[in-house]
């Protein structure tokens, strides 16, 4: 990647999960996608190389696989290295099962999930409470 981006440390088989839902298919620009790439650390990983700087949600990757690595490279040279994490809530991520829940009545509302447990991974529906959790 000369300038663009590059999502290093992807847990083994989460990058065509990434893929789909950050909708890179509908971006014109090269996209790479390098599958069980030895590892280390990890053992296997994945990586994906998009050849353009684009506004990437965070928010996703983070719940995804928190150990994700955000590479920013300008002119060949890596100009920044973002760590994610669980983030604190998510919106329209995930969506709620309880087919009581507000949500699933009215299509309008946003499925809004809030980190109730970072170790467990653990998201509480913000209207109903119903679990859901980080899938490690």
């Amino acid at each position: 990647v000369k300038t663009g981006i590059v999502l290093d440390h992807i847990k083994a088989g989460k990058s065509m999960e990434i893929y789909s839902l950050l909708q890179l298919e509908k971006l014109d620009c090269s996209v790479a996608i390098i599958q069980n790439v030895v590892s280390r650390k990890y053992g296997k990983k994945d990586i994906i190389k998009i050849d353009s700087m684009i506004d990437l949600d965070l928010d996703i990757l983070g719940f995804i696989d928190p150990n994700i690595t955000v590479n920013k490279v300008v002119d060949g040279v890596l100009s920044s290295k973002d760590h994610l994490q669980l983030p604190k809530e998510l919106v329209n991520v995930i969506k709620c099962q309880n087919p009581r829940c507000i949500t699933s009545v009215e299509r309008e509302i946003s499925h809004v999930f809030y980190l109730a447990d970072e170790t467990s991974g653990k998201y509480l529906c913000k209207y109903c409470d119903v679990e859901s959790k980080h899938n490690r």
